[in-house]
């Protein structure tokens, strides 16, 4: 497989033009499910395999389950932030350097396993008590200073989840694990 393809197995986020009720309505029920996906994706995996980058140059498979958390909670709260303030400019941060610190680097992946289940647990609730008008919101990322309305980060935080589950997925497969 190319590099592009490792570090792309499900393609680069394409943002939907539109998204429907319907649809959000399979990106809440996604968005649920993915801790069990992860959890049940890492579940036999030692701790020589979790310390395996996934590509050449690429992060390990412990460092891909802490970052999956650390993202998500920084979507949950620019979701808050957007719901209660008008049209914020949200906080980014660099993904990279975050998973070069030591809590990302060693620590047990059951710490982020959990956490990713208590956070999407919170998100979901939040989620489906949105109102159609809230859907419709947005914020500022200063990465360009695009508006990003609330439909389509979920769009993006599913794709997000399933982009991470086939990094580990390929490996395990390329590996025979």
């Amino acid at each position: 497989m190319d590099n592009e393809t490792l570090r792309y197995p499900i393609g680069k986020f394409s943002a939907p033009s539109e998204v429907t009720p319907a649809q959000r309505e399979e990106y809440i029920a996604e968005i649920k499910k993915l801790p069990q996906d992860l959890r049940r994706s890492v579940a036999s995996l030692n701790e020589e395999q979790l310390d395996t980058p996934y590509r050449e140059g690429g992060w390990t498979l412990r460092q891909v389950v802490h970052h999956v958390p650390d993202s998500h909670i920084n979507s949950y709260v620019r979701y808050k932030w957007t719901l209660t303030e008008d049209n914020p400019t949200i906080k980014a941060y660099y993904e990279d350097r975050w998973a070069e610190l030591p809590d990302t680097q060693y620590a047990p992946i059951a710490l982020s396993l959990d956490l990713l289940e208590a956070i999407h647990q919170r998100w979901v609730i939040l989620l489906r008590h949105m109102q159609e008008a809230d859907w419709a919101k947005s914020f500022v990322h200063p990465d360009g200073q695009r508006a990003i309305r609330l439909d389509t980060a979920l769009a993006t935080y599913v794709w997000h989840g399933k982009h991470h589950l086939a990094h580990i997925e390929s490996l395990k497969q390329s590996k025979g694990w």
